[in-house]
C-alpha cells in the first residue's frame, strides 16, 4: 500500500519541483547579414531522349520515378525493319566484294598480258578502270553496311547516364518518328539551385558570393558548393541569374522545389534566442521568460528570420540580460503546474 501511495505522489508531483528549467540569456550578438532571394531546385544534368529512327514502340521497360543506370535499355523500338535493312546491306556488300575480286584478278591478267605485248594500252586502262570502281562500290557498300547497324542499334534506346525518369512521353505500340521526344531524365545527385538576383544587389553579393541555401519544407540549411553569377541580364526584369550549386547527393532534394538563398552582404548585431524557445499559437507569437525565482512568463513577441544555426531574430519583446526557457513547450507544462 506505500508502494501505490508513493508512486502516486511522484507522479502528481509538480513539475517545478523536478530540474530547473534550461535558458538561455537574451543577447547581441554580430552575425552575418545576408540578403534572401527565392530560388528554384533544377538538375544540372538532365536531358530527354529521343527517337533517332521511325518505327513502332515495342517495349517500355520503365516508367516515371524509376532510377535507372547508365547503359541500360530503356525503350525498345520494333528492329523487323531496321533488321531488314542491314540484311540488304550486308547482301550488297557480298557483291560489291565478289566484284571487286573479279576486277582484281581480271586487272592482274591484264598486266601480265600488256608486258607480253598481247593486249593494248587502252586494255588496261579499261582494267584499271574495272578495278577502281569496284573498289569504289565495295566501300560504298560496307559504309552502307556500317550505317544500316548503326540504324540497327537505335531500335534499343540506351540511358545516357545513370538518373531517375522524369517524365515519359510515349505508350506501348505507338508509331514514332525520328525527332520524337520519348523520355526525360535527370541525375539526382548533382543539383543546383538558379536565383534571379536584381541589378541593384549585385555589388552587395560580390562576384564570388558566399551562399547558403534554406530548404522550408525540409527544414534544412545547405551550403553552397560553388557559385557563378551569369554575365548578363534579363532585358525585362533586370535581374541577373546566380547558379548556386549543392554538394552532391542531397537526399529528398528534386528539381522544381522552391527554396531561399541567403547572400552573405556584410555583418549586422541581432538580439537572437533559440527557435525552440518561441511558442506559436494561432496568431500568437510568444517566448517563457523565467525570473529570478526560476518562473516563467509568456511574453508575446516579433521576431524577425531564423538562420542556419536554428536561431531566431527578435524585433521587440525581450531586453538583453533577460532569460528565456529553451524548451518552450516544457517552460508552458511549468506555468500551468504553478498556476493550479
Amino acid at each position: 500500500m506505500m508502494k501505490i501511495i508513493g508512486l502516486m505522489l511522484l507522479i502528481v508531483a509538480p513539475l517545478s519541483m523536478a530540474e530547473p528549467l534550461a535558458t538561455t540569456p537574451v543577447q547581441m550578438r554580430e552575425v552575418e547579414q545576408t540578403y534572401s532571394i527565392d530560388g528554384v531546385v533544377e538538375a544540372t544534368r538532365q536531358s530527354t531522349v529521343s527517337a533517332q529512327i521511325s518505327g513502332r514502340v515495342k517495349g517500355i521497360f520503365f516508367d516515371v520515378g524509376d532510377r535507372v543506370s547508365k547503359g541500360q535499355v530503356i525503350l525498345r523500338i520494333d528492329e523487323r525493319e531496321a533488321n531488314q535493312a542491314l540484311a540488304g546491306s550486308k547482301a550488297q556488300l557480298s557483291q560489291a566484294e565478289a566484284s571487286l575480286q573479279n576486277a582484281r584478278l581480271n586487272y592482274e591478267r591484264s598486266k601480265q598480258l600488256f608486258e607480253q605485248k598481247f593486249i593494248s594500252q587502252a586494255a588496261l586502262d579499261k582494267a584499271k578502270s574495272d578495278f577502281d570502281v569496284a573498289q569504289a562500290q565495295a566501300a560504298a557498300s560496307e559504309a552502307g553496311a556500317q550505317q544500316s547497324a548503326l540504324t540497327q542499334s537505335y531500335t534499343a534506346v540506351i540511358a545516357p547516364y545513370a538518373g531517375v525518369v522524369s517524365a515519359r512521353m510515349v505508350e506501348m505500340g505507338e508509331m514514332v518518328t525520328v525527332g520524337k521526344p520519348l523520355m526525360t531524365g535527370f541525375d539526382p545527385s548533382q543539383l543546383r539551385v538558379i536565383a534571379n538576383v536584381p541589378q541593384d544587389k549585385l555589388k552587395d553579393i560580390g562576384s564570388h558570393p558566399n551562399v547558403t541555401v534554406e530548404v522550408p519544407s525540409l527544414s534544412r540549411w545547405i551550403k553552397a558548393a560553388s557559385v557563378t553569377v551569369q554575365p548578363s541580364a534579363d532585358v525585362r526584369t533586370h535581374s541577373t541569374q546566380v547558379r548556386v550549386e549543392l554538394p552532391a547527393n542531397q537526399s529528398n532534394v528534386y528539381p522544381g522545389m522552391f527554396v531561399r538563398t541567403h547572400f552573405v552582404v556584410g555583418k549586422v548585431s541581432k538580439l537572437l534566442i533559440p527557435v525552440s524557445a518561441v511558442l506559436r499559437r494561432s496568431e500568437v507569437v510568444a517566448v517563457y521568460v523565467v525570473d529570478e525565482k526560476d518562473m516563467p512568463h509568456l511574453r508575446q513577441v516579433r521576431l524577425g528570420d531564423a538562420n542556419e544555426q536554428n536561431e531566431i531574430e527578435v524585433l521587440a519583446g525581450l531586453n538583453i540580460g533577460e532569460r528565456v526557457a529553451r524548451d518552450a513547450v516544457k517552460a508552458g507544462m511549468v506555468a500551468s503546474e504553478n498556476k493550479q
